[in-house]
């Protein structure tokens, strides 16, 4: 039985329960056949001390929508998904509102992914554009 898409979206985000994701109030609110979104509220919790959006809470929440895109993609019964690389160029400024990350897959290997995320303003102006390399390793029993 495959699951529907809105039920796939909300056990993403219950599975954030107690984690950074949760902390960071990162929600997963659409995928699709190469994609993954998700968005993240911009507050002085995610600022820097001059008030901006902290590059460091970008790419977390880049990190989590690529990773979330992964594992939506691999059987998570066979496999675990660990990011192994990331990178980002942050380009604009962001004080408040909502950013959009915008995970879409470059390479889908069977053990290796590679991901470019697309960091977005309300007003759809790129912040940040980042790359993540995920690995997806069989489990032992």
């Amino acid at each position: 039985m495959q699951l529907s898409k809105e039920t796939i979206i909300e056990q993403a985000n219950k599975s954030c329960k107690n984690t950074l994701m949760e902390t960071l109030d990162i929600e997963v609110i659409d995928y699709g056949d190469n994609f993954l979104i998700a968005r993240m509220p911009v507050t002085p919790k995610v600022h820097q001390p001059d008030g901006v959006l902290h590059g460091g809470a970008t790419l977390a929440l880049a990190e989590s929508v690529g990773s979330f895109a992964t594992h939506i993609f691999v059987d998570i019964n066979k496999y675990f998904v660990r990011g192994i690389e990331i990178s980002a160029n942050h380009l604009k400024s962001v004080r408040e509102g909502y950013v959009y990350a915008k995970a879409t897959f470059v390479h889908k290997g069977r053990s290796t992914q590679l991901l470019e995320i697309r960091v977005t303003d309300e007003k759809d102006r790129l912040i940040s554009l980042c790359k993540l390399t995920t690995l997806s390793l069989p489990r032992t029993a």
